[in-house]
């Protein structure tokens, strides 16, 4: 008798078990449910792509402060944020005219075909 007991009370349990979890699984296929489950996956990814963006952001400036330390540009305490400045004077070197070979300034297109 008592093992009759045991066996019912076991079934029911595992009918009871059961019942729940199909049910959840149908809850989470409703409209309403997949609809929610996207918008909360939708605004994850937004929160993603914001980070991302922050991130390339921060990298951005990071290397364009590198290059202008490398370029020689600094920032110019008078200029607003955006504007830098150019550097100083450099030595260049500059073509010369040598007074040995004669300028030819004219162009001909007719010699080029």
């Amino acid at each position: 008798m008592f093992r009759r007991a045991f066996w019912f009370t076991a079934g029911a349990a595992a009918g009871v078990w059961a019942t729940t979890k199909v049910n959840r699984q149908l809850k989470k296929l409703t409209p309403e449910s997949l609809a929610a489950q996207a918008a909360d996956k939708a605004v994850e990814a937004g929160h993603r792509l914001k980070d991302f963006a922050l991130d390339v952001k921060a990298g951005m400036s990071q290397r364009e402060d590198e290059l202008n330390d490398a370029l020689g540009l600094h920032q110019d305490p008078d200029r607003p944020d955006n504007v830098t400045a150019l550097p100083g004077p450099r030595r260049l070197r500059a073509i010369q005219n040598d007074k040995t070979t004669p300028l030819n300034l004219s162009y001909n297109r007719n010699e080029d075909h």
